[in-house]
């Protein structure tokens, strides 16, 4: 059946495998795609929602770059709302609300119109390892399939156990089998694993919820998109609703604790911190007497919906009580209940910043195998390993991307240097150079590097290049053009700033914090050289974002370049650090374990101290 060697393998068609699949197969990698399901491919196992604080900005960089989850959310979005307006533009993250069903199938569309992208529906069992480099796969039939490279994306499926109360069952996903086999491998081959948690709540027959009692959530009146190519933007949206909780509703969860495998000690494994199930949240905030509860549409004709907020692994029996006493939720039909599951995971600390791990060569771990959750941050991790993957076996320089260039380049250097011991979430706040990096710059920051490794196609650049140019010219246009006090004052007065007694520039008052381009539209020349140019909206924030926050922008960039004189002082592969009796135990120990590649990546590995990078700085002769 596979008489041809390929040259990438992808395990597994979740965000991770999706992304990484097209990836390797559009720089030009024959790639084959293995799935248990191939029905499954890109599948929104959890709420059907994109994008989010700081995984909306993720989403944005892996477009930038040429993947396919921007596109395929705004193909399928029936919702869509920018996060967090009313801060600077630095936490400014779009969310789009998808069609689940939609979703799927443009994935499955994409890649089936994906020249070098093949597919093959069986479980991998194993992997062919020949010198410490992988060279294959074998399958559940026994199949060996060879290849240069292979990408493991195993989301939830390694040893999957599923937990609704005291039941449990082996599964990846409901009503979809655990794959197994692989773990044992890994593990002979010398790698750590572990066990993490995630759940997912139940879903619900629209048709028997009262929304009229609810809070509507509608999305923007002018709802952006995710991908700066020509996807449409919407039209029509459906709106979402949000409830609470009660103490009612609390007292009956309760009454369920003695059968919940959370606490009864079933489940031992770390759940996500930041996205926790309803007993855990009742149980660590006892104060309080109400929890949201979103109640989002699954797609744009079916009448499932997803219960945001009501995570859980409790009793069939126990769920279905509680949600009735919920405002709404009265009369509520269930589609299934919600469940948790546990899988294995391998402490990504043991991979290099490409994704490829340090022990077995060509072999790459993306998405949920490296603890940690959501679509975004699998889908970022799948391209990096995709394009890595085409890299290596074509022997070209690994694509890496520093903390102040993408948020992916924050996720991945968090893993590889910090590690995680509970399922990994990304926040604005773990970027200590938000404001470069924010969603509105994505294209600017990263396309061009998309570009040159050949998978952002010209297209891109282009339309790139053009905002670059224009956005530019506006602002240079603010420096030169002087205003009208006259014309200015009144516009001053409705926002209560400061009035002005002679001509200035206009930059100088359009950096004031009330005034907003609407304002500054408002005068003559400023609406004339818009026309004049044909500005677009994206544009014309840009060269608002670059007026406002330009001293905000100059000192991330200068902390940066600092940073980066320490990445430019790299440690040897076999660095000795049993050599240096100055450094700390605990510090030789982590540096033995990861093995960082410069002094900046050693300085950011928990457990070493500024005295220690010291000590090692002096050794290398700086």
């Amino acid at each position: 059946m596979f008489e041809k060697e390929y040259d990438v393998i992808v395990v597994g068609g979740g965000h991770a495998g999706a992304e990484a699949t097209a990836a390797a197969a559009n720089m030009g990698s024959s790639t084959l795609l293995v799935t248990m399901n191939l029905q499954t491919i890109g599948q929104m196992s959890c709420n059907p929602a994109m994008g989010g604080i700081a995984k909306g900005q993720i989403v944005r960089e892996i477009d930038a770059l040429g993947g396919y989850s921007g596109i395929i959310t705004d193909k399928s979005a029936i919702q869509f709302k920018m996060l967090n307006k009313s801060k600077g533009p630095a936490m400014w993250s779009p969310r789009a609300q998808n069609d689940r069903m939609r979703f799927a199938e443009e994935w499955r569309m994409a890649l089936e119109n994906t020249p070098n992208a093949d597919f093959y529906q069986e479980m991998v069992t194993g992997l062919l390892v020949e010198k410490d480099k992988v060279v294959g796969v074998r399958t559940s039939l026994g199949i060996e399939i060879r290849c240069k490279a292979v990408v493991l994306t195993n989301g939830t499926f390694l040893n999957g156990l599923i937990h609704i109360g005291e039941k449990q069952f082996g599964g990846g996903r409901a009503g979809e089998k655990a794959a197994t086999g692989i773990t044992e491998q890994l593990v002979e081959l010398g790698f750590d694993s572990g066990r993490m948690k995630t759940g997912t709540p139940p879903r619900v027959d629209g048709r028997s919820l009262d929304y009229e009692k609810m809070i509507p959530q509608p999305g923007d009146d002018r709802p952006e998109k995710f991908s700066y190519l020509n996807t449409p933007f919407l039209k029509v949206q459906r709106d979402c609703h949000m409830t609470h909780t009660s103490a009612l509703v609390h007292d009956l969860l309760r009454e369920g604790f003695d059968r919940s495998p959370m606490f009864n000690g079933r489940i031992q494994s770390i759940g996500p911190r930041y996205c926790p199930s309803i007993e855990d949240k009742i149980n660590r905030f006892a104060d309080k007497d109400a929890h949201q509860i979103f109640v989002e549409p699954e797609g744009w004709n079916t009448v499932e919906v997803y219960v945001n907020g009501f995570s859980t692994s409790l009793p069939e029996d126990v769920q279905y009580k509680a949600l009735k006493s919920v405002k709404g939720f009265e009369h509520v039909k269930f589609f299934r209940p919600g469940y948790a599951i546990e899988y294995d995971y391998f402490p990504p600390t043991q991979l290099k910043h490409t994704l490829e791990t340090k022990l077995v060569n060509n072999l790459y771990f993306a998405g949920q195998i490296n603890g940690t959750t959501g679509y975004e941050e699998a889908a970022s991790q799948g391209l990096m390993a995709g394009i890595n993957a085409h890299l290596k076996i074509n022997e070209k320089e690994p694509f890496v991307l520093k903390r102040d260039e993408a948020y992916i380049g924050v996720l991945v250097d968090d893993l590889i240097t910090k590690g995680t011991e509970e399922p990994y979430r990304m926040f604005t706040s773990r970027a200590e150079y938000r404001t470069l990096l924010r969603q509105d710059n994505a294209d600017l920051r990263l396309t061009p590097k998309g570009y040159e490794i050949g998978l952002a196609k010209e297209e891109r650049l282009i339309r790139m290049e053009e905002k670059q140019e224009k956005s530019r010219h506006f602002v240079d246009f603010f420096k030169k053009t002087s205003f009208d006090p006259e014309e200015m004052n009144p516009i001053l007065e409705s926002v209560d700033s400061a009035s002005v007694r002679q001509s200035d520039k206009l930059f100088k008052v359009f950096s004031r914090p009330k005034v907003t381009m609407d304002h500054m539209l408002q005068l003559e020349s400023v609406s004339g050289f818009v026309k004049e140019h044909d500005l677009d909206t994206e544009v014309m924030e840009q060269a608002e974002i670059e007026v406002k926050y330009s001293g905000y922008i100059e000192k991330e960039k200068s902390n940066a370049d600092k940073l980066h004189r320490l990445e430019n002082v790299r440690i040897p592969d076999d660095f000795d650090y049993s050599k240096l009796k100055s450094l700390s135990y605990e510090a030789r120990e982590k540096l033995e374990s990861i093995r960082p590649v410069t002094i900046s990546q050693a300085s950011r590995i928990s457990g070493v101290s500024p005295a220690d990078i010291s000590v090692l700085l002096v050794f290398l002769g700086r």
